[in-house]
């Protein structure tokens, strides 16, 4: 789900580069309108960790914990560091256009 996460937002950005928005712009309003859909797909998925964690038993109980564990650090990575990786990139190379 980080690669679903990374490709929803790259492919925001460029739908955002389409309608003639600079380069920053861009970036920061493919973020936010990623967001939404990033979000519910990991909650969803959270969810049903959670129940096998409250349903199941032993090697269930293990997975579901690895499963949460997995979603919380996919979402704070496809979010944030990428983000941060993203502008630190953008205010290096500072680009006239984006190669999205």
């Amino acid at each position: 789900m980080a690669v679903d996460a990374n490709v929803l937002i790259f492919e925001r950005i460029r739908e955002e580069l389409k309608t003639a928005k600079g380069p920053a712009r861009a970036i920061e309003l493919g973020y936010e309108k990623a967001l939404s859909a990033i979000t519910d797909a990991n909650i969803t998925t959270f969810l049903t960790a959670t129940i096998l964690f409250i349903m199941g038993a032993g090697p269930v109980k293990g997975f579901a914990v690895t499963l949460g564990l997995g979603i919380i650090t996919s979402v704070f990575t496809a979010i944030f560091v990428t983000r941060i990786m993203v502008v630190i990139w953008f205010e290096w190379r500072k680009p006239k256009i984006l190669e999205v």
